[in-house]
């Protein structure tokens, strides 16, 4: 490390510090060997530990740098592949072993070493996916969520490698039109049932599904078939296992020292300590590690909330006021927004989504306006109002109409992605499915229109896996999705209806060229709750491109529902959700509607259309006829006629030539 280095470690500047700290493959003085870097400033002594030592670091001390807190040496002749702890002794005198909070891999637990790792040597394909990566907001995103051990397993229930996946994922995801796929987290973590949620080993990517060049291959494939990777990330706390962060020189380091802003106490887990500048060098070189070495598109910051607020989940007395009095956390805030200004400083077309869940103003504000400067926040007020409605009984939702309607009102606030994710469908919530009231083929229906109301609101979207066929069974996270449903009529019917349903999003401007500003949607009526029918317009920049939306929550048809336009012509359906090859009742408005010039919702024109029960309609208005178009077809009419005339010319001639 040079001198500058260390100076901007400790300033909390230096984003790519993962290139020095921890085990790195290096020649020095004309010896191959490996270099270890490790920041402990409590510590009275440091040394490596591993299986030619006896796991006795003593043997094998490590030298402090002056006036850093820093520890390294140089080890000639070892390897790729040797297990490894720092071996720490406290500034108590108590020893105690460590994983490296810099490694690139770890053993596969239960076991808790690290490995030295060489990231190098793979061959990336995917640079024409990287310069065409774009400013996301007027683009389509759809994103697909999983967990990667339990989206399909072998036989005998062990885990597929990155590598093996791809073979699988990838042909599903296009099938299924997904834009992008988001991984719940990979980074190493001891208790597969926090599902990564509480690591240990924030820069080693999990071993439990293969080495580095494995994930870095399927990241590759993911890119050259036109899919873009998004990684769950956890800045918010870590686990207390004795070989992690908690305590990692004897004392409070990566953790607050203050056990009440440290403690996590319904998660057990430990906050990082966001005043120390060498914690926000780790976490923001974190961040840019997944971006930097394995071409990651972008991150979901998981539990910021907990982050920003200091009484989160916590009762009287177990937290305190910040210096002005208040419940923010301002250097979680301040924290924030360094990370987001120097994401977006390399790679300024990344997706950084924050799962915020509190009414917190500005998440996607710019820094230099005061927000917090992220591009994307998950809308869980759309996701709790969805949901609460949908659960309601088919006569209980009149009432309840409001919860479909109010969103609307702060669609804008924000630059919103609309996540079903799997904290919805875990803990006895229910699968999505399931949480539909009314007979089997109704819960159907209510999905089909669930997951048609949300791709068709403004707003990105996010699903988590299973919900596209109709798992029917909450998500059980040890064991594969329930694929065996695709056995049935209903469930393959539901898996087309998804695809159907992505492959219109794509194609459609209306449904994201404008999903962030006031232009893009319109309602045509909001206050039909004695129906429970909503009905709204999404438009793009081209007038020609608006669709027509209509959504029926209640199991009851009508042959005759009239809707406003906005504009004469003929319109066609382009999807009906109660489509036989669907699951539904083929209630379909299958020819070109005329728009008749009748004031109706407050548009100009309107039409009676069939609206299926439990049933979404989308229509688009037919494209004018252009003149060229029209010229064109009269001169192939023309053409056409000619040739008949010149063939029955011949054939009479044929004629008389035999007579």
């Amino acid at each position: 490390m040079t001198p500058e280095q260390v100076y901007l470690f400790h300033e909390g500047t230096w984003f790519h510090s993962y290139q020095c700290m921890g085990a790195h493959l290096a020649a020095e003085e004309g010896e191959e060997g490996v270099r270890f870097t490790v920041w402990a400033p409590n510590a009275r002594q440091v040394g490596l530990a591993g299986d030619w030592n006896g796991w006795d670091g003593s043997q094998d001390p490590l030298y402090r740098m002056p006036d850093s807190g820093i520890w390294s040496r140089f080890f000639p002749g070892m390897e790729t592949g040797t297990f490894y702890k720092y071996q720490i002794t406290g500034p108590f005198g108590e020893t105690f072993l460590k994983a490296d909070p810099y490694a690139f891999h770890a053993e596969v637990r239960p076991a808790t070493a690290s490995v030295v790792t060489d990231l190098s040597g793979y061959s990336w394909n995917d640079a024409a996916w990287r310069r065409k990566n774009k400013s996301p907001y007027a683009k389509p995103v759809n994103i697909y969520e999983m967990h990667f051990g339990t989206w399909r397993q072998k036989e005998d229930g062990s885990f597929f490698t990155y590598r093996e996946l791809a073979d699988q994922l990838i042909p599903y995801l296009q099938e299924m039109s997904y834009t992008h796929v988001e991984f719940m987290p990979l980074a190493e973590h001891p208790y597969d049932l926090s599902w990564g949620y509480q690591g240990t080993g924030f820069y080693a990517l999990t071993s439990r599904y293969g080495t580095p060049h494995d994930f870095m291959y399927l990241v590759d494939q993911l890119h050259q078939a036109g899919i873009g990777v998004l990684l769950d990330w956890v800045p918010a706390h870590f686990a207390k296992d004795a070989h992690g962060l908690r305590q990692f020189d004897g004392a409070p380091l990566y953790e607050y020292e203050d056990p009440q802003k440290a403690e996590k106490p319904g998660w057990g887990t430990l906050s990082f300590d966001y005043a120390k500048p060498e914690v926000i060098s780790f976490l923001i070189s974190n961040a840019l590690f997944w971006m930097d070495m394995y071409h990651i598109d972008g991150l979901r910051v998981d539990a910021v909330t907990s982050m920003i607020r200091l009484d989160f989940e916590k009762r009287e007395g177990q937290y305190s006021l910040n210096e002005h009095g208040g419940l923010e956390n301002l250097e979680a805030i301040s924290f924030l927004q360094e990370l987001n200004k120097a994401v977006f400083r390399y790679y300024p077309n990344a997706l950084m989504m924050a799962e915020e869940s509190s009414a917190w103003a500005g998440v996607t504000a710019p820094v230099h306006e005061g927000g917090l400067g992220f591009n994307y926040k998950w809308n869980m007020g759309w996701m709790n109002d969805t949901l609460s409605y949908i659960e309601q009984e088919f006569d209980q939702r009149p009432t309840h109409h409001n919860l479909l309607t109010f969103p609307i009102c702060y669609a804008y606030s924000e630059n919103f992605t609309l996540p079903l994710s799997h904290d919805e469908v875990v803990h006895g919530k229910k699968s999505l499915l399931n949480k539909m009231p009314g007979s089997y083929e109704q819960k159907f229906s209510g999905l089909r229109i669930l997951l048609g109301y949300q791709i068709t609101q403004p707003g990105k979207n996010l699903l988590f896996m299973g919900g596209e066929f109709g798992q029917f069974i909450e998500w059980k996270d040890q064991e594969q999705l329930d694929w065996l449903l695709l056995d049935y009529e209903s469930h393959r019917k539901q898996l087309a209806y998804t695809a159907a349903l992505n492959r219109m999003y794509v194609d459609e401007k209306a449904l994201w060229e404008q999903d962030h500003r006031w232009e893009g949607f319109e309602w045509l009526s909001a206050d039909d709750h004695e129906q429970s029918v909503v009905s709204y317009m999404r438009m793009g920049t081209k007038p020609g491109d608006t669709l027509i939306i209509v959504i029926n929550f209640q199991p009851k048809a009508y042959d005759q529902y009239r809707i406003g336009l906005p504009r004469a012509g003929q319109y066609v359906e382009i999807l009906n959700s109660d489509h036989a090859d669907y699951g539904g009742s083929g209630l379909l408005n299958d020819c070109e509607m005329k728009a008749e010039k009748k004031t109706w919702h407050g548009q100009t024109h309107s039409l009676e259309i069939k609206l299926p029960p439990l049933g979404m309609v989308v229509l688009k208005k037919k494209p004018p006829r252009s003149r060229k178009s029209q010229d064109r077809s009269d001169a192939s009419l023309k053409a056409a006629a000619a040739r008949e005339k010149t063939e029955q010319k011949t054939k009479r001639s044929k004629r008389g030539k035999q007579d």
